[in-house]
């Protein structure tokens, strides 16, 4: 919890100002029982008509100045405890950012919600109340036996004794519900997990049938949360019972006490009211204190979780001094002309768009190399990639095939820095991507991932989420070179058209082309598509991939892909399997050498009749 008060460091001016307005409230409000014994014991026993209107007076304008300090100091300290909220969410949202996808399998992206937004909250909530009762509970509480001492010193001796008693009740009920509160926390992630996966899986849960499954399982995790949340709450209620109880046998006390004194002489009335009052700040500050137990260990807690995250060091970080990046050669022929190059379908394509001439294409950077890379995930016995030696030059397409768990997508992984390799090296332009800045790489690269993301707002927003300037121009003629022009002009509003979040309102193939479409926008020497065109047509697929050739002829592109069509006119093409290569070369190269290849090209001729 400590650490995390450094983000409270733009308010240290504040804090000071809120400060002080609580410490006068406190002072008011031990003030007032004084004026208020004055006006009982030398008002109203006397009958001092004039006495009692000015003290009165004078205790209604100290109650206004003690309401008025109360009043601005709750501002300010909600204001500092929101301004302390949004700088640590905003730190960890920044910090979770920088995590390599090695943080994320660690920590998980449930976790990661809850801690970025329950556990803020809490300590947030926790920084309002220490800012307001910091002050004014130890204030009160000193305050108030001093002044109880000052009015009658031997009534005094009953505070002694109950004041050790209660502060022993708060420690015990609060050492006991640290641990729940730690326990209630990882519970809250294990429902925000599970909800989480209901709700994004919500399409297979229904066409398998597992409606009630998923509820049962909801329910389990709902439950457990309940059983440690009442648990929690029956340390906690415990605290209010045994605390009023004790305050109510200390205030029969000083009644029976007080009322002896005042019968032998050695009290009057006032002063025991007076005193009466003391006891009772008293008691409201270990009860302020009490209320604040409640927040210390569940804030505590979550305090501990955020610094776990901020704590965390990502595996893969910028160099001190990285390489200068190569300068990016403009190669991308216009948005005109890369429409016209996405023949055939150039004829489809508004005439508006259309071109005369063709840019020239000037030679490209964008080499890349792998050197002897192996790579394993963290706990896995087996390594992913082992070995693996290849160079992928601008101007041709690389293709990279094998079945399912073969190590293609970990390669891309790699390549994008998304995980650091074991051995081995990969290099761009002979430069190692680990001497870069991530950003400059990826600033170099292009990439659809195999799972495809699409974010609320218009399709024009997604596509430019690949260049943010780009012109509706660039706009269509990305999306005409992704063959997916004619069902975005077919929606309403176009490109303007609404995409719902995670793409709902889209099939699976317009949704992909749309991601293909947003890498192809880009300005890139590299140019990614991760199983890209697994959800297209063969005939799509083959008009895709010829745009792709004509309009990309300067760039390096790989193409990581499970159908032979997919790959088959590639000018290299790497054959994976268990992680290591099985051969290289083209398909015909790859028809006469490799047995892995053939028996991939011989299950889906069989299957699907490429020929």
């Amino acid at each position: 919890m400590v650490k995390l008060l450094r983000f409270l460091h733009p308010y240290r001016f504040l804090i000071p100002v809120e400060l002080t307005m609580i410490f006068l409230q406190s002072l008011a409000n031990l003030y007032l029982p004084t004026l208020m014994s004055d006006i009982v014991d030398f008002g109203i026993v006397k009958g001092n008509v004039p006495y009692i209107f000015r003290m009165g007076t004078w205790m209604l304008l100290v109650t206004v100045g003690g309401a008025a300090c109360s009043v601005l100091g709750s501002l300010l300290a909600s204001r500092i405890s929101a301004g302390f909220g949004h700088r640590l969410r905003a730190e960890v949202f920044a910090h979770v950012t920088r995590f390599s996808l090695q943080e994320f399998d660690h920590v998980g992206t449930a976790s990661l919600i809850t801690r970025t937004t329950n556990d803020v909250t809490q300590v947030q909530q926790m920084v309002n109340m220490m800012l307001r009762m910091m002050v004014m509970a130890p204030l009160s509480c000193i305050g108030g036996i001093i002044m109880a001492v000052v009015t009658n010193a031997k009534l005094s001796v009953i505070i002694v004794i109950v004041v050790p008693v209660l502060a022993f009740t708060v420690a015990v009920i609060f050492r006991r519900g640290m641990a729940w509160f730690r326990q209630m926390q990882a519970k809250i992630d294990q429902l925000n997990r599970v909800l989480r996966e209901n709700l994004t899986g919500i399409r297979v849960i229904r066409a398998f049938n597992r409606i009630e499954h998923e509820r049962r399982r909801f329910d389990a995790a709902s439950r457990d949360l309940t059983e440690t949340a009442v648990t929690v709450n029956k340390i906690m209620a415990a605290l209010w019972p045994v605390m009023m109880l004790i305050i109510n046998f200390a205030t029969i006390a000083i009644l029976w006490f007080g009322a002896v004194r005042i019968d032998h002489g050695a009290m009057q009335v006032g002063n025991l009211m007076a005193f009466l009052q003391y006891v009772m700040q008293i008691f409201f500050a270990i009860m302020m204190v009490s209320m604040m137990s409640f927040m210390i260990p569940r804030a505590s807690a979550s305090a501990a979780r955020i610094q776990e995250v901020l704590a965390l060091r990502p595996a893969v970080a910028d160099p001190p001094q990285a390489a200068e990046p190569v300068p990016a050669v403009a190669t991308r022929p216009s948005a005109p002309d890369a429409v016209r190059l996405a023949a055939p379908y150039a004829a489809e394509v508004p005439a508006r768009l259309a071109a005369p001439h063709a840019a020239e294409v000037p030679a490209r950077h964008g080499v890349v190399t792998f050197e002897g890379v192996t790579f394993r995930y963290p706990g896995a016995e087996a390594p992913a990639l082992a070995g693996i030696t290849f160079t992928a030059s601008p101007g041709e397409v690389t293709a990279i095939i094998g079945s399912t768990g073969a190590g293609k997508t970990t390669l891309v992984h790699l390549l994008l820095r998304f995980y650091d390799a074991e051995r081995g090296s990969i290099r761009i332009d002979g430069v190692d991507v680990r001497d870069m800045k991530q950003a400059d790489l990826r600033r170099r690269i292009a990439y659809v991932p195999q799972r495809t993301v699409l974010f609320s707002g218009s399709v024009a927003d997604n596509v430019r989420y690949g260049k943010e300037d780009a012109t509706d121009d660039e706009v269509r003629a990305a999306l005409a070179m992704a063959q997916a022009i004619d069902f975005v002009e077919a929606m309403e509003g176009g490109i303007h058209a609404e995409v719902a979040q995670a793409g709902t309102n889209l099939s699976g193939g317009q949704k992909q082309r749309i991601a293909i479409a947003r890498a192809l926008v880009r300005n890139a020497d590299i140019y990614v598509f991760d199983d890209s065109f697994s959800a297209l047509d063969y005939k799509t697929d083959a008009r895709l991939r010829q745009a792709i050739r004509q309009a990309l002829r300067g760039a390096t592109v790989i193409i990581v892909a499970q159908r032979v069509a997919t790959v088959m006119d590639a000018d290299q093409i790497i054959v994976l399997d268990e992680g290591r290569m099985a051969g290289i070369g083209r398909h015909a190269e790859l028809l006469a050498t490799c047995p892995v290849y053939r028996e991939i090209v011989a299950s889906q001729l069989a299957g699907e009749g490429i020929a």
